[in-house]
């Protein structure tokens, strides 16, 4: 079975630390970014990012939502997945295909989740 890479963009370090160290665990290789604009920088320098996993709220200008919409215009395969404190209904609207966790979340949520066909799959 291929190993998966998933990019964990999380600004709460404790958060982050915490589904890091979890899904290192599992088949995916874990690499992570503390915020969108960091989150560019990585998946620019990495080709192997297939799944990115995006709190929505984060500083710097540049929330999940908007990091899911420039990421997927570029590389429209890479598979997506949001979590916010906030219900989905009170977002703004979020690129198709876009799969949706709500806060708080287990771990075995997001692994539940990440097992599910892709839902960004064309």
């Amino acid at each position: 079975m291929a190993r998966h890479c998933i990019l964990v963009v999380e600004d709460d370090d404790l958060l982050r630390d915490v589904v890091v160290e979890a899904l290192e665990g599992t088949s995916y290789t874990v690499l992570w970014a503390s915020n969108g604009p960091h989150a560019l920088e990585m998946i620019g320098a990495h080709d192997e990012i297939d799944v990115v996993f995006s709190d929505v709220s984060m500083p710097q200008g540049v929330s999940g939502i908007d990091l899911a919409f420039s990421v997927l215009e570029r590389k429209p395969d890479i598979r997506f997945i949001l979590a916010s404190g906030y219900s989905k209904s009170q977002l703004p609207k979020m690129p198709a295909g876009v799969s949706f966790l709500p806060k708080p979340y287990r771990i075995v949520q997001l692994l539940e989740l990440l097992k599910q066909p892709d839902a960004t799959a064309r």
